[in-house]
């Protein structure tokens, strides 16, 4: 049985908690910031778990992280 290869373009955006849950930063904080609102840049700082929905397949792409 040959080795998995892990997606790179998603083992750079994503991390791995304690638990096993996979950890995401949010999306639009790259650029047009001016017309955002500093508490929404704010919480855009801000890494979140990400979907139950969409974990699975992440696990599938992500096997050895």
């Amino acid at each position: 049985m040959p080795k998995m290869k892990t997606s790179k373009s998603a083992a750079k955006r994503f991390k791995v908690t304690g638990t096993g849950k996979l950890v995401r930063n949010k999306a639009y904080k790259s650029h047009i910031l001016t017309k955002k609102s500093t508490k929404r840049k704010r919480n855009l700082r801000k890494s979140i778990v990400t979907d139950a929905t969409n974990a699975k397949v992440m696990k599938r792409i992500l096997p050895y992280i």
